[in-house]
């Protein structure tokens, strides 16, 4: 710019040097100030940048102006917002997983402190009977921490969407049956009833052995929260608007506080239960496995209180044509 104007004043005529010297004068300091001016912008714009990279302060959009300054500061907002809320999204996840693995940690050390205990006891038992009890809590923990991680890495598996589902149809009643065929006998041990309503007609379209895989957790939940001489019911019924799968008890229901919360992982619920209600022996992943499994199959699961008492899940599949 500089160059171009002495070039001018040079070669213009000597009447007409003073005329262009201050012409130039002006535009040069025209374009000094615009300079200054977006080098102030551009110094400010890096500053913001850095101010919500590192400080984590919010996005500012009230000082938009058109211009290309402005769409580039547009633009590199919109970044950074996105970047922001990915931030906050792996915040989130990472301390999901934090708490995850805390609880994982010590639901397994319970058992296994348990066993580390038992086991001197069945060195030391004289009794055959006393040993033969002792052995019978150790295959229990034992089975406790595999279940444990069998259904964490199910849980895992649906996470990932590496889970294959089946949709086909399927006779809801047969899975009904296929689900609370292996509580028959923990039933029968705790004195609890087992109640089959089932229309042998309702069919949804779905994977069987994961829906049966979610019933039985639920009917597993069901009976470890009913006490002695009460009832697990199993209702299969379908309409022209689904097809449900609804298991109920007659235990002292869910607390209104815990509802919201009840597939939850490892929620374990803070309402005291009652003092005849056998202590369960989940860790609080049960109920959602089976959300997770529904929900994978295009379902819904849902809990709620029956009127007369106890705690009631539903399953629903939609019909793909109404």
């Amino acid at each position: 710019m500089v160059a171009l104007m002495a070039v001018l004043a040079w070669a213009a005529p000597s009447e007409a040097k003073p005329w262009v010297a201050g012409t130039g004068a002006v535009l040069l300091a025209v374009f000094l100030a615009v300079s200054l001016y977006r080098h102030r912008q551009i110094r400010r714009l890096a500053e913001e940048i850095d101010e919500v990279l590192h400080s984590g302060r919010t996005v500012d959009f009230s000082n938009c102006r058109e211009g290309d300054v402005a769409v580039l500061a547009n633009e590199l907002s919109k970044m950074v917002s996105r970047l922001s809320r990915t931030r906050d999204q792996l915040s989130r996840e990472r301390n999901a997983l934090a708490d995850s693995l805390a609880d994982v940690s010590h639901q397994i050390r319970t058992p296994l402190t348990a066993i580390t205990l038992m086991l001197p006891v069945v060195e030391r038992a004289d009794d055959a009977r006393e040993r033969k009890r002792a052995v019978r809590e150790l295959e229990s923990m034992i089975e406790r921490v595999s279940w444990l991680v069998t259904t964490l890495l199910k849980i895992a598996k649906v996470d990932a969407g590496a889970m294959h589902v089946e949709q086909r149809e399927v006779r809801a009643a047969e899975v009904a049956r296929r689900a609370v065929a292996p509580l028959a006998t923990a039933m029968d041990l705790r004195d609890v009833n087992l109640v089959l309503e089932l229309d042998e007609a309702a069919t949804f379209q779905g994977d069987a052995p994961w829906t049966a895989e979610a019933v039985e957790n639920i009917a597993k939940n069901c009976m470890e929260h009913t006490p002695p001489g009460g009832t697990v019911t199993v209702a299969v019924s379908e309409d022209a608007l689904a097809t449900t799968i609804a298991v109920s008890d007659t235990g002292p229901g869910i607390a209104p506080e815990d509802l919201p919360h009840i597939f939850e992982r490892f929620y374990r619920g803070g309402a005291v239960e009652e003092a005849n209600v056998a202590q369960p022996a989940g860790f609080g992943i049960g109920l959602s496995l089976a959300q997770a499994l529904v929900s994978a199959q295009d379902g819904t699961l849902r809990a709620s209180n029956n009127p007369a008492g106890g705690a009631r899940f539903e399953i629903a599949f939609p019909k793909l044509v109404v």
